[in-house]
């Protein structure tokens, strides 16, 4: 198949959607990819992007068309709308001069904005092209989560708008099942609507291993990590909360990798807690580093604000947890709090529940490492067994096929 993949985010950025490209280039389909310059998670452009490109660019044998956008900023409202808006005007732009190129489908991996799906929607409905997504971000509950959305008038102008994209979708493929019967609420036939799990990269394929980690302060005693965006949703005041209940315990290290809006402000509210010596703001770490830092980790952690919308999603970096053999903790409602539990990996404390958090850390830490290993296996093999790569892939390969096919006929 002739694959073109729409998505506001992509290498260098970190993101699944560029192991997906390979994953399908691999099996033999011809895959490029319409983005934009790469700004995330810090809301600046990478080194060597800025307005003037570069517009054209191949990774991994991919070609890749950017086109200019408006960078995120620091997470303000205005500049992430103006943001969205960017790539949805820019990108339709760009699609009315590639989309007659012959593709058999198109396939969008939605983050937020919904209106990633703007520029597919074009394609669609100029030459025909069969639209496949991928929605990670359910709108407009993830907008409301955000709190962008306070206005009921703004809410209802939001869910209009996502209503209406969905529906120019052939397929759409939830990484929660917990998204059908909102999508089918927004007139998304229940036909047209599938699921299908993110996956870990290929780089935890043997487990966490070990390695590359230098030995620093944070890795004695007994790390508790998170790895990913800092923002305001992933609510990093529950987990500084909980490391301030634990902070009589020396060995308890709380390690954080990644980067986002809340970075700093994570970093300066720690040191105005005490907590210097207990929290450890590592920054973004190169991605193949990951199994090393995730080998040094008495357990994993993974967070989100309490919310109705937030308690639809599974976080991605559960699955990279699970693939990494690692124990897990979370401060998370719904469905991945279930898949934790179901997992045999870990447990989950109500989101924003501080208190059970630090009750869930002090435990983990009191077992004894045969039965935080034993986690961290059980975990490996219910990954392997509903989250491993090629059979996500094939289930997608089955679907863009399908949708093609259908459009065709």
């Amino acid at each position: 198949m002739r694959i073109l993949i729409v998505t506001s985010y992509y290498w260098p950025e970190g993101f699944r959607i560029t192991d997906l490209a390979a994953g399908l280039k691999a099996r033999g389909h011809e895959v490029e990819v319409l983005t934009g310059l790469p700004n995330y998670p810090a809301g600046r452009f990478f080194d060597g992007y800025g307005l003037t490109g570069p517009f054209r660019q191949e990774h991994e044998g991919i070609r890749i068309t950017r086109v200019p956008i408006v960078a995120r900023g620091e997470g303000g409202a205005a500049r992430l709308l103006l943001n969205y808006a960017s790539f949805a005007v820019t990108g339709a732009l760009r699609a009315l001069t590639i989309g007659g190129r012959g593709w058999d489908v198109v396939f969008v991996f939605q983050l937020s904005p919904v209106t990633t799906l703007f520029p597919a929607a074009v394609i669609r409905a100029l030459f025909g092209v069969p639209v496949v997504a991928w929605v990670q971000d359910l709108w407009p509950e993830s907008i409301a989560s955000a709190g962008f959305a306070r206005s009921p008038a703004l809410y209802r102008a939001a869910r209009a708008i996502s209503g209406w994209l969905y529906r120019r979708c052939d397929r759409i493929l939830g990484t929660s099942r917990a998204f059908q019967p909102r999508l089918e609420g927004l007139g998304v036939p229940a036909e047209r609507c599938g699921y299908l799990p993110q996956w870990a990269e290929d780089l935890f394929e043997g487990g966490a291993g070990s390695g590359a980690a230098h030995d620093e302060p944070w890795s004695d005693g007994f790390p508790v990590m998170f790895a990913g965006n800092l923002g305001r949703v992933q609510a990093l005041e529950t987990l500084l909360d909980a490391a301030e209940r634990l902070k009589n315990d020396a060995a308890i290290r709380w390690v954080f990798l990644g980067d986002g809006s809340r970075r700093e402000w994570l970093a300066t509210e720690a040191a105005r807690r005490g907590l210097g010596d207990r929290v450890f703001v590592l920054g973004r770490q190169p991605v193949q580093h990951m199994p090393a830092f995730f080998a040094k980790a008495g357990a994993m952690i993974v967070s989100l604000k309490a919310d109705d919308a937030m308690a639809l999603t599974v976080p991605a970096k559960v699955q990279s947890y699970l693939a990494a053999g690692r124990p897990i903790i979370g401060s998370i409602d719904g469905e991945a709090a279930k898949v934790i539990e179901e997992s045999g990996a870990g447990w989950a404390a109500p989101a924003g529940d501080a208190v059970g958090l630090a009750e869930l850390v002090a435990r983990m830490k009191a077992l004894p490492e045969p039965e935080r290993v034993e986690m961290g296996r059980r975990g490996r093999e219910f990954s392997l067994r509903n989250f491993a790569r090629e059979r996500c892939l094939d289930q997608l390969e089955r679907t863009l096929a399908d949708a093609a096919t259908t459009r065709r006929r």
